[in-house]
């Protein structure tokens, strides 16, 4: 038996003096499963919601045919990039999370780009603040202008909200796998490399 159970008045004064007390390890095995399956099923909330709609997949496709200016003039076709798992990612310079994804999308394609890996990093700014900001940091993915029409264009992928930074994992068939709202992390990157 426990303190309580033997005597309710004293673990009532010892609650009220702060002691907290001890439990059984039954309880605490409960606890611990409890957590557990909320950890679970908060992690299968996350990637449940992270799938692409019917109307998302359509967009999907229809991002294929579109072309971007890069930040040196040139022009870039996304269907260059088709036939490869591709991990295209929306970000700006005035993004705090942005910015700090970016070294972290960097390692993950140089790792990957021999196992046709793509990444493209489509930018939803003005281009003199993206070459400013590529020329203090550069990567070696490539990147694409798309300034305010990014956010349409994101919004159409599943960005409901227009926040950044939002990633969208395609397939090497074209098709939406998985997005993300918010920061990426190397667990999305090592999740992600499992799906492509």
């Amino acid at each position: 038996m426990t303190e309580e159970a033997q005597d309710p008045a004293q673990a009532e004064m010892k609650a009220a003096a702060g002691e907290v007390p001890l439990l059984s390890r039954r309880q605490w095995a409960l606890l611990a499963g409890v957590g557990v399956a909320s950890a679970a099923a908060g992690g299968g909330w996350a990637w449940w919601r992270g799938r692409p709609t019917a109307a998302e997949q359509d967009a999907g496709s229809a991002f294929w045919d579109r072309s971007f200016e890069t930040p040196v003039g040139e022009t870039l076709s996304v269907q260059s990039l088709r036939g490869n798992p591709l991990l295209v990612n929306f970000w700006a310079t005035w993004c705090p999370p942005c910015i700090a994804e970016l070294p972290l999308l960097d390692g993950f394609y140089r790792e990957n780009a021999s196992k046709n890996w793509k990444v493209l990093g489509i930018a939803v700014d003005q281009l003199a603040s993206v070459k400013g900001f590529l020329e203090r940091s550069p990567v070696t993915f490539p990147v694409a202008m798309a300034g305010q029409g990014g956010i349409e264009l994101a919004r159409s992928l599943g960005n409901l909200h227009g926040g950044l930074p939002f990633s969208v994992l395609f397939g090497a068939d074209g098709r939406i796998l998985h997005r993300k709202m918010g920061q990426v992390t190397d667990g999305d990157l090592r999740a992600w490399l499992r799906l492509g």
